[in-house]
């Protein structure tokens, strides 16, 4: 199996050539059609998946939790751990491909690779952060702080491009409440809506909607 796409991850960016054929020759090629679940809480191996082709949704439930391409990796949750369901449901949004690394691979990996082994550790301390921020932001109990959350995680450059139907996805709101938390936002000078753009104005008063969404869910 010839597969040089995973090496564009940082996660195997400095494993050699000669480690990563043998990591292949473990591993196995799976083929999914658009709409079939690629992992769910009962169908899932202990594998760290990669994916070659095509593009996978990531939900908990009905949280969308992120959605994955070309290169993105999947099944850390279940690689190490005992029994119990896979935490996600994994979707094909399009007919996919993906690599999966067995747990003995995955261990060979970090046994006689030392590099690996730290960015296995990278790769782990971000999806930690990740999902912390993640729950941060579905824990707010407003529509607002849940927007202001997202819009600060994610708006790095100063804005966010995405419509209204994919946010509504993400913050698990409907459209009507997401306007009017959009409107809250607008109202205190946080952000400009341009088309789909969001501009970021003043993030501090983002972190103000988010700390008094806290002090209101700890009353």
């Amino acid at each position: 199996m010839d597969v040089t796409l995973p090496r564009c991850h940082p996660l195997f960016g400095r494993v050699d050539r000669a480690l990563w054929d043998g990591t292949l020759a473990q591993s196995d090629l799976l083929t999914v059609d658009k709409g079939a679940v690629v992992y769910g809480p009962k169908r899932f191996r202990r594998c760290l998946g990669v994916v070659l082709r095509g593009r996978v949704q990531v939900r908990r439930e009905s949280l969308l939790m992120a959605t994955l391409s070309a290169g993105d990796v999947f099944g850390a949750a279940a690689l190490f751990t005992g029994n119990g369901d896979y935490p996600t449901t994994l979707t094909a949004l399009t007919p996919c491909e993906a690599l999966l690394i067995p747990q003995e691979g995955v261990r060979r990996l970090l046994r006689e690779c030392p590099p690996f082994a730290e960015d296995y550790a990278v790769y782990l301390s971000g999806r930690i952060q990740f999902l912390s921020q993640r729950l941060e932001a579905v824990s707010n109990p407003s529509a607002e702080g849940k927007l202001a959350r997202y819009l600060l995680t994610n708006g790095g450059d100063g804005s966010v491009t995405l419509s209204a139907t994919a946010l509504c996805q993400r913050l698990g709101v409907g459209r009507a409440t997401l306007y009017r938390a959009f409107e809250v936002l607008e109202g205190t000078g946080a952000i400009a809506r341009e088309g789909k753009t969001i501009r970021i104005l003043r993030a501090e008063a983002l972190e103000k909607v988010i700390n008094e969404n806290r002090k209101e869910s700890s009353l």
